[in-house]
């Protein structure tokens, strides 16, 4: 909403001496405090001006154009209730000659993105919220951030779906950095206050599972994958892969030797785990061997990475030349050894929630 409080003008006095070289002038007027906004002010010998007072929410807006035939802006600061309703709108005019009019050639609004507050005084964009045309999205993100910091936030996070990737460059440009990545967005943060960035690291280890199925005979449930290093090649292993997303350890290893050999299992318990460094694009790897009870007896191998499937007995298993030459590999056998002879008790299995996991971000 806009009312106008009156309209002034100077006779029309000594046009032809104005030059090419013009000035726009708007002044924003809040509780007793005055900003100039000055634009396209060059050497220019003399101007008329035509004043007219405006109000806009609360604010008052006076605006002195020069009357020569170029493109001016004006800007009104929006102010309305609420601290993520800021807003501010500009507005292109063409002054037309001499007669002071204008036409309107456009228009964008300013607004601090959707977003909620986290429980670190960070901020998360909701990315529904997100425009789509780039030059406004870096109008309005630019605008977001001057507002931020005056909010004392600390972290951003900006999630871009991958139908706006567009807008990557942009954000970037405006001191973003690349979080992570998958298949649908991409997440960037913006770490405000001075000093070390305080937000978390992208996740830095991937996690695998074996399952060690022995079953009343006394045989070890191996596989041979197709796709393995040369120095593996005719290796019999448990069958082994990597937990899913949101995937207990116990129901990978259960799925896992379901998908490579068909056969249907139980868990028991963890029995041992390993801790390397350094294993893909330089994340860690955390490796949990699990000793399930088997519940069926017939292969099927269905899985385009597994060559072939057995029941192989345990003396024979153990006694593999790359098993016996490897000390960590042996000492894990050992212990499923252990454990299958009641000798090592291993670790327990309990099933626990804890109220910390609801503040995980």
């Amino acid at each position: 909403m806009s009312c106008s409080f009156g309209h002034t003008s100077t006779p029309a006095r000594g046009l032809n001496s104005f030059s090419s070289n013009s000035a726009c002038i708007s002044e924003t007027v809040n509780a007793g405090r005055t900003t100039a906004y000055s634009s396209l002010l060059s050497n220019f010998s003399s101007v008329r001006f035509s004043r007219q007072l405006n109000c806009f929410g609360g604010l008052f807006l006076r605006n002195y154009e020069a009357l020569n035939n170029i493109y001016m802006a004006h800007r009104a600061v929006i102010s309305s209730v609420g601290r993520d309703d800021l807003a501010a709108e500009t507005s292109f005019h063409r002054m037309n000659g001499i007669n002071g009019s204008t036409s309107s050639l456009g228009y964008r609004n300013l607004r601090v993105l959707d977003a909620f507050d986290d429980v670190y005084e960070g901020i998360v964009v909701d990315s529904d919220g997100l425009p789509d045309d780039p030059n406004n999205f870096e109008a309005i993100l630019r605008f977001s951030l001057s507002h931020w910091k005056k909010m004392g936030k600390k972290g951003i996070w900006l999630r871009l779906p991958l139908e706006k990737s567009d807008l990557v460059p942009i954000a970037i440009k405006e001191g973003f950095g690349y979080h992570h990545a998958e298949p649908g967005y991409v997440m960037l943060t913006y770490w405000i206050p001075e000093g070390p960035c305080m937000l978390p690291f992208n996740a830095s280890h991937h996690v695998g599972v074996g399952g060690f199925v022995i079953n009343h005979r006394n045989e070890v449930l191996v596989v041979q994958e197709k796709y393995c290093a040369p120095a593996n090649r005719g290796l019999w292993k448990i069958p082994t892969g990597f937990v899913l997303q949101s995937e207990e350890i116990y129901e990978g290893a259960v799925r896992e030797v379901k998908e490579e050999t068909g056969i249907c299992t139980e868990f028991i318990e963890v029995i041992a785990f390993r801790h390397a460094h350094k294993v893909a694009f330089e994340k860690s790897d955390l490796f949990f061997i699990c000793m399930l009870r088997p519940l069926s007896a017939e292969i099927t191998v269905d899985d385009p990475e597994i060559e072939a499937a057995k029941w192989m007995p345990l003396v024979e298993f153990v006694e593999q030349p790359l098993l016996q030459e490897d000390s960590m590999f042996k000492k894990i056998i050992n212990i499923c050894i252990a454990c299958v002879e009641k000798r090592y008790s291993g670790l327990s299995a309990h099933h626990m929630v804890s109220k910390f996991d609801e503040i995980i971000p």
